[in-house]
């Protein structure tokens, strides 16, 4: 008995497990991750190591070669970048996609543990990248007081009440506080009065440490009683550190307050944070590595509200940014897009059905299968993600294809008389081989697709899982679901008598029942009629109601459609007509086909190179960031200064929602070494409309270009690759020979209007005061440069002594010279160095102090300097830049030791094309291999194939004339097409080759296949086209991302079933020469009965294979 014959006899069993496999992938539905993409797991490690007031070149010699030349051995590592600048080395390992950072990590730092770096350098700390980083909500809090005693309150707040709170939600990694101002105790001594006492900056910092203790003396016994014994002597107000004693003198007592001042004051800033161009608190919130992103912003959201009603009036909450927001319009968009086109799939099938049972059974397919395949999404840990539900939305056109297929045999077979359980089970066994096969060449194209290695492969791979488990539980449905909803079709209930014979449900005889039984059965059946009623009755009702309503429901679609029908036949069946005595005509003049095929396959292919290329399109979001650079060593004040005459322009534009921006590093969490710092600052501005983007940032671009000595970066909102669209690399060791060629090279590039925010990673850095100790001259004082170079740190930088504990709060005590003696250049030279001794000198009189200017950062690239040029595009694409820019840096001449490389984009992109290429290639072959197996023959897939070229053509003509760019996306799609256009061409040549079994001569069974083709193959390729639809011209959040893949596979498969219908049996009949031997001598009923395609019945559709 085969598993057809199974499930058509056992209807409830298919029912019960239907039902179990959608309530499980219900489950599952509701426990997928929700996230903006798929998990784009860039395997990039940076080791950062701080060696604060390091210049750029001591951290390079000391610290970033080392280390490179240490870790460039582990295996994996496809490049080694170190970014050395002032205080700081970040070196950048980039791996092989696939690599395991797991491990990738653990033999990094192996590698870290041997090298022998200097003393007083920090531990290397490994930082792991990943987009998921960026914090899932950035919040402002902000009050129209700007006073700094109300800034530090507001941030204290923020930290004690909010911060907190934030960090309790199950999902959040981090609630990271940026701007406002944070308490410190500050004890500022004037160090002409310490140097008259003989007192010294360190001695004042050991007796702060010294007398600010609590420590335990241990426990001790008195008879019975244990006394835990505390040494408490911690400072309670700033009063009584500011009368610490701090030396005695013959008898005088020098107190802490007598050479210094106590202040509750602030840290220096590092960050100023400005919403709308008020000053505010930003908190960024950051959810953990495996967490939902929509589940812990809904969860923090639901906290915030509870929050903002305990908040003091003057506070104000702004969402600066929700990256939930951007994901539920996103998948919404995309469940939309998927439910439109199962709508218009629908409509398509009973336009051509005429029959809305059989319609309702085909449809069927489509939430049964994308069901079932949340089961397998959840099993391979696949989340509901942009690329995912595009997967689903593009399988949806496919899923009713093998539907149709048994579906139509079924009633083929109920039209030659056969009983309805019959025609199921033997319509069904007929085409499972043929629609199993059809499957496969479909799926054949998407397994490469989950190999396909470099950033395409990382963001394509779900896709490519999701349609693959979505078209494998189309194919069970169709073979178990399908034959079962069919069999139950005017179906009676009917008995089978042990000797075969199939009666009609007759009244059995009753045998008479004694008395005492009778009263037994009344009395069970008083009892037992509550649970007959609740068990039985209740449900037979409802049942019924069901059935009735779907019934009136039935009726009254058939009268509102049943019009529309019967007008789409019959202008479909002229069309058909028209069809098949075009196709006569062109049997007759096969070479004036080919020509004028070829003829326009040139035409099209000319318009190749006028689409644009690029890596992937622009994600439209209604927001973008401007990133300012100024000159090392400008104070973070400049830099907001900046920033506010940027937010100042546009603070009265209607189309602006609203502006934060970000002067410093503040609330950033990230390992990219070229952001932060003081002279950094980063503006983000959202607006109403998305098309409102270019305009406003043509406004802000047109402002940066007025301000002196402003590098400025404008993009939105980066969602896929840390490398600007354009790099060139020019690697060498001299850095003043780098410096000059990259600054003409940046002169070069200014002058061509493709080329928009440029950017030099040479540029001169911080200025510097060099201070050179004369030895002789300090051993001749019994001084010791270690002592000088310690004071210097705490009167100028200022050192930590201890902790002040205020109100649950460890804060900050830090000891430093007043402003006067650290304000200037002259006032660091005339600073007291030997405050013990009687006769007071000035650092100038034992050393030298020079003023120089280092390179702002040093860059090396596989162990070599380099100078990095970045710019993004105005217009154009992306290829025709790189050859714009190399044809730049050869006119530079540049001498043989420096080697210029174009970077960026461009590269990923070379490498995912070629990888996509040859993807395409094995999904060809895959292709090739399926048809082969199926039609044991060489010659027919070769025929068959034809249909791809046919379908790049109409994806060509379909992106120049939508104006869509040619991406990693459309490649996608193309290698998509080649599975989903061979059906049509199998489904003509496999009934041609029925035909001529039966003995019918080659141009009568084309003629005969291709008309009574006709039909399904316009049928399923509508259903498909239309089931794109929504995704091609949809507008929503997203939308770039799917509209391409649409538009290639729609456009594609237009073209190619249009000429398909024509060219493949021209192809068929010049390139067949084979003699097929006659099976049968008669020929089957459908043969003769199918002559032209107005015989094709209203409720059946031709075998699809």
């Amino acid at each position: 008995m085969s598993i057809v014959s199974t499930v058509v006899r056992r209807p409830v069993t298919v029912a019960m497990f239907t039902l179990a496999v959608m309530l499980f992938g219900m489950v599952g539905f509701s426990r997928l991750s929700v996230s903006l993409l798929p998990d784009l797991s860039y395997p990039t490690l940076t080791i950062r190591t701080e060696n604060p007031g390091a210049a750029p070149a001591e951290i390079e010699q000391l610290i970033s070669k080392p280390i490179e030349e240490s870790v460039g051995v582990v295996k994996g590592i496809r490049k080694v970048h170190s970014i050395s600048k002032a205080g700081q080395s970040d070196v950048i390992i980039e791996f092989e996609w696939g690599t395991a950072m797991n491990f990738a990590i653990q033999n990094v730092r192996e590698k870290l543990d041997i090298i022998a770096l200097p003393i007083d350098i920090n531990k290397p700390v490994i930082l792991r990248f990943n987009p998921a980083l960026d914090p899932i909500i950035r919040l402002g809090l902000s009050t129209e007081n700007t006073h700094p005693r109300a800034l530090k309150e507001i941030r204290t707040f923020a930290e004690q009440e909010i911060k907190r709170q934030i960090e309790t939600i199950s999902g959040v990694a981090a609630a990271q506080l940026g701007g406002g101002l944070e308490q410190e105790i500050q004890v500022v001594f004037d160090q002409q009065k310490a140097a008259r006492r003989g007192i010294t900056a360190q001695s004042i910092v050991a007796r702060i440490q010294s007398e600010n203790i609590n420590m335990s003396a241990g426990r001790v016994y008195d008879g019975q009683q244990e006394y835990l014994v505390r040494t408490v002597n911690q400072f309670v107000s700033l009063d009584q550190l500011g009368n610490m004693i701090i030396k005695q003198v013959d008898g005088k007592t020098i107190y802490l307050k007598d050479i210094a001042s106590v202040i509750d004051g602030e840290k220096e800033r590092t960050g100023i944070t400005r919403v709308n161009n008020n000053e505010a608190i930003e908190l960024a919130i950051y959810k953990e590595g495996d967490a939902n992103t929509v589940t812990v912003a809904k969860a923090v959201n639901a906290k915030l509200a509870e929050l903002v009603k305990t908040l003091p009036e003057e506070l104000t909450f702004t969402v600066i940014y929700d990256q939930s927001e951007f994901i539920v319009n996103a998948v919404d968009e995309v469940k939309s897009a998927a439910i439109l086109g199962g709508l218009l799939a629908m409509l398509i099938l009973y336009l051509f059905l005429g029959n809305f049972f059989n319609t309702i059974i085909i449809s069927l397919a489509i939430p049964v299968s994308i069901i079932a395949t949340f089961n397998l999404m959840f099993a391979n840990d696949i989340s509901l993600n942009i690329m995912s539900l595009g997967g689903i939305a593009l399988a949806v056109g496919l899923l009713v294809d093998n539907a149709i297929v048994v579906l139509e045999n079924i009633a083929r077979y109920r039209e030659k008389g056969a009983s309805i359980m019959e025609a199921a089970v033997r319509g069904t066994d007929e085409v499972s081989g043929a629609v199993t096969a059809s499957t496969l060449t479909t799926l054949a194209v998407f397994f490469p697709l989950a190999f396909v290695t470099g950033f395409a492969g990382q963001l394509f791979s779900d896709q490519a899982i999701t349609v693959t488990f979505a078209l494998l539980a189309s194919l069970a449905v169709a073979l178990t679901l399908i034959p079962m909803l069919a069999s139950r079709q005017f179906d009676k209930r009917k008995i089978t008598t042990d000797n075969g014979l199939v009666l009609a449900d007759e009244k059995t005889q009753k045998v008479p029942a004694s008395t005492a039984k009778k009263s037994l059965n009344i009395i069970a059946k008083v009892a037992a009629f509550p649970f007959v009623l609740i068990f039985n009755y209740l449900p037979m009702l409802i049942t019924k109601a069901v059935l009735l309503l779907t019934n009136l429901i039935t009726k009254i679609m058939t009268l509102v459609f049943k019009p529309a029908h019967k007008i789409f036949s019959f202008y479909f069946e002229k069309i058909a007509l028209a069809y098949s005595r075009l196709l006569k005509s062109t049997l007759q003049h096969r070479l004036v086909l080919i020509a004028c095929s070829v003829i326009f396959a040139i035409a099209v292919l000319s318009l190749l190179p006028k689409i644009a290329v690029e890596l992937v399109p622009e994600v439209e979001k209604a927001q973008f960031t401007i990133e300012l650079t100024l000159p090392q060593g400008t104070p973070i004040s400049v830099t907001d200064t900046r920033l506010t005459e940027l937010a100042a322009t546009i603070a009265n534009d209607k189309r602006v929602k609203h502006s934060y921006s970000l002067a410093g590093s503040g609330s950033l969490m990230m390992s990219s070494a070229s952001k932060g710092g003081e002279n950094w600052g980063q503006l983000l501005v959202a607006v109403n409309n998305s098309e409102d983007v270019d305009a406003v940032k043509s406004v802000v671009r047109d402002k940066v270009a007025q301000m002196a000595d402003v590098s400025a970066e404008i993009a939105q909102v980066d969602m896929f690759t840390t490398e600007r669209p354009l790099q060139i690399i020019l690697s060498g060791y001299d850095l003043v020979a780098l410096k000059k060629y990259s600054d003409q090279l940046m002169q070069k590039l200014s002058l061509d209007k493709q080329f928009i925010d440029l950017n030099n990673s040479l540029r001169a850095g911080q200025p510097e005061l060099n201070i050179s100790f004369d030895n002789q001259r300090l051993a001749s004082l019994e001084l010791r440069g270690a002592d000088i170079a310690e004071q210097l740190v705490t009167k100028i930088a200022g050192s930590v002594a201890s902790k002040y504990n205020l109100q649950d709060r460890q804060v900050d005590i830090l000891v430093r010279a007043d402003e006067s003696a650290r304000s200037s250049v002259q006032a660091i030279r005339q600073l007291t160095i030997n405050s013990e001794q009687s006769r007071s000198l000035p650092l100038s009189a034992v050393a030298d102090i020079t003023e120089s200017i280092g390179p702002n950062e040093i860059n090396r690239i596989g162990q070599s300097r380099v100078a990095i040029i970045s710019a993004s595009l105005a217009f154009g694409d992306l290829s025709e830049a790189a050859q714009k820019a190399e044809n730049l840096v050869g006119d530079l001449y540049l001498p043989l030791n420096i080697k210029a490389t174009v970077a960026g984009q461009n590269e990923e992109m070379n490498r995912s094309f070629s990888s996509l290429m040859m993807a395409l290639a094995l999904a060809i072959f895959l292709v090739y291999l399926v048809m082969a197996s199926q039609f044991e023959s060489l010659l027919n897939p070769f025929i068959i194939l034809f249909s791809i070229p046919l379908a790049v053509l109409g994806s060509v003509l379909g992106l120049f004339v939508t104006g869509t760019n040619i991406s990693v996306i459309v490649l996608i799609g193309v290698i998509m097409l080649t599975g989903i256009v061979v059906n049509n061409a199998i489904v003509l040549v496999d009934r041609i080759n029925q035909l001529r079994h039966c003995g019918v001569e080659k141009t009568a069974a084309i003629i005969e296949a291709s008309s009574s083709r006709f039909r399904p193959i316009i049928m399923t390729s509508l259903t498909t086209i239309l089931g794109l639809a929504p995704l091609a011209f949809s507008s929503g959040e997203g939308a770039e991302l799917r509209a391409p893949l649409a538009i290639t596979v729609m456009s594609g498969l237009l073209l190619a079933t249009l000429l398909t219908l024509l060219l493949i049996p021209v192809l068929y009949s010049l390139l067949d020469r084979k003699n097929y031997q006659i099976e049968s001598d008669e020929l089957p009923n459908e043969a003769v009965e199918s002559d032209g395609p107005g015989n094709f019945p209203d409720k059946t559709i031709e075998a699809k294979i």
